[in-house]
């Protein structure tokens, strides 16, 4: 006779033909059941009946580690920048912090632009082979094996006794680019003995005194630096409320306030106080406001003619940073820039300026136009390697961290910078699997769509 089976239905009816098999007529091997026939135990797989655990099955659960308050041990547990963040900021006296961390007058341009990393889509393609992601790039000519160097920034010793030094030693072991600051806190010379085999590069402001200004191209050179980054976004110092709240001076004041916030913050008075006190890449000492001394160096009266200058004078690289406009970008380039930055100094200069995510694709679109082949580096506003992987979709060679970096620093120095470049390359390696690419030259903006607010 032949058998139909049926999809079991619990609230049919059994028909004739659906008799219980007597326990001798069972297959072999079926468990005995031990609970009445029709009944919801009887209806449960063995795996979800209650028991009383065996010690051989809570063995291997109880695995208890020793805690480890060790601030390597804190770095390591740190997981994206915004956790460095933190980090840094229980670390760190709130004048440096704020230095690093805040921006001008409403801080409304930082808001921007790290949400304009935020306001984007990601469009992933399938069913590539993406078992091997290489993150190497070429920038100006040499190989880089992240696409992301170090920006520079000021006053960095005074976030972590560190500094200059913690951040070209990272970058070095990184294989990527480090820029140091005409207002870094340490010489042309020491950063080019501390991180011998690096590639290091020089940021500029031009001075009212053109033999000052002569005087550190000469010495970037002689210290084998390729590349010269002149800053040109600071014809006069921004509004830097935090700063003003806070006092700040370099070198840091000991007030009362000072003290007070020393007093849960030892370890960073103990290294500021018992290193070389601050010195700085272009002035032997300097006592007063971060402003005052800005607006005593910067020059107001730039033009492009003083570009010009810099074109004859220098034989490297020459790289202008705090683009902003389309039409800047491709000037510079006709004066005979070899790579622009987009940024707005981090929205430390002007409140409610462009954002240099926002403005990347158009400077593409016009260099593409033009058919240069200057390169185009992005900042501001970076907090993830998935931020990195946008901004090359869109258009970028290359990008450059500035608070990213300080945050890592102001967290552990160099293991802090250190981690700094661990987090961002895996995101990046990460968020590059899962769009389906592998090579940093297959990002194109089919890869990524700028939602609209």
């Amino acid at each position: 006779m032949t058998h139909t089976i049926q999809p079991n239905n619990p609230d049919a009816t059994p028909g004739p033909e659906a008799t219980d098999i007597p326990a001798a007529q069972a297959p072999a091997g079926a468990p005995p059941s031990s609970a009445p026939a029709g009944s919801a135990a009887a209806a449960l797989p063995a795996a979800l009946r209650r028991r009383v655990p065996k010690y051989s099955d809570l063995a291997p659960l109880m695995q208890f580690k020793k805690p480890d308050f060790s601030r390597d041990a804190r770095l390591k547990r740190a997981s994206t920048i915004w956790e460095l963040r933190d980090i840094a900021k229980r670390r760190t006296p709130q004048a440096p912090f704020d230095y690093t961390d805040g921006a001008a007058e409403g801080e409304i341009t930082l808001r921007r632009a790290r949400q304009a990393f935020l306001d984007i889509e990601f469009r992933p393609g399938i069913l590539r082979n993406v078992s091997a992601i290489d993150l190497s790039t070429d920038i100006l000519g040499k190989p880089s094996r992240l696409p992301v160097g170090i920006a520079p920034t000021g006053f960095t010793r005074m976030m972590q006794s560190e500094g200059e030094y913690a951040g070209s030693q990272a970058a070095e072991a990184a294989g990527i680019p480090y820029t140091l600051s005409t207002m870094g806190t340490a010489s042309i010379e020491d950063v080019a003995a501390a991180a011998p085999n690096g590639r290091n590069w020089f940021q500029l402001y031009l001075w009212t005194d053109r033999d000052r200004s002569l005087e550190l191209i000469e010495r970037a050179a002689k210290a084998g630096n390729d590349t010269l980054m002149v800053t040109v976004d600071t014809a006069v110092a921004g509004a830097r409320l935090r700063d003003v709240r806070n006092g700040m001076t370099i070198p840091p004041a000991l007030t009362l306030k000072t003290v007070l916030d020393a007093s849960y913050r030892p370890a960073w008075w103990f290294n500021f106080l018992t290193h070389e006190p601050l010195t700085f890449a272009s002035l032997s000492r300097y006592t007063g406001t971060v402003a005052d001394l800005i607006n005593s160096m910067f020059d107001p009266t730039l033009t492009f003619e003083d570009l010009d200058w810099l074109r004859e004078t220098w034989k490297g690289k020459l790289v202008v940073k705090g683009i902003q406009t389309v039409e800047d970008a491709r000037r510079v380039v006709d004066h005979g820039a070899d790579g622009v930055v987009l940024s707005n100094h981090g929205g430390r200069q002007l409140d409610r300026a462009p954002i240099p995510f926002h403005l990347l694709p158009e400077v593409r679109q016009a260099f593409t136009a033009d058919n240069t082949d200057a390169a185009i580096m992005l900042d501001t506003g970076i907090m993830s390697g998935a931020d990195i992987v946008a901004a090359l979709a869109l258009g970028a060679d290359f990008t450059l961290i500035g608070r990213a970096y300080l945050y890592g620093l102001m967290a552990g120095g160099r293991t802090g910078v250190d981690r700094t470049l661990q987090i961002l390359e895996k995101d990046m390696a990460r968020t590059m699997a899962l769009l389906g690419v592998s090579r940093i030259a297959d990002l194109t903006p089919e890869h990524v769509r700028l939602l609209g607010r």
